[in-house]
């Protein structure tokens, strides 16, 4: 994997949103938001 890999535009965005520091607690519940986000895209792509 090259280094000068070019960063996704939802990478991007995030690193822009998040650019400064998050508590434990806060950085746990956006991971829990991002699991139930992509897990509901996975169930509705199945149903």
């Amino acid at each position: 994997m090259s280094a000068a890999r070019k960063l996704s535009n939802i990478q991007l965005e995030l690193l822009k949103v998040f650019s400064v520091d998050l508590s434990e607690e806060q950085l746990k519940e956006i991971k829990d938001m991002l699991i139930r986000y992509f897990a509901d895209k996975v169930t509705g792509e199945m149903d």
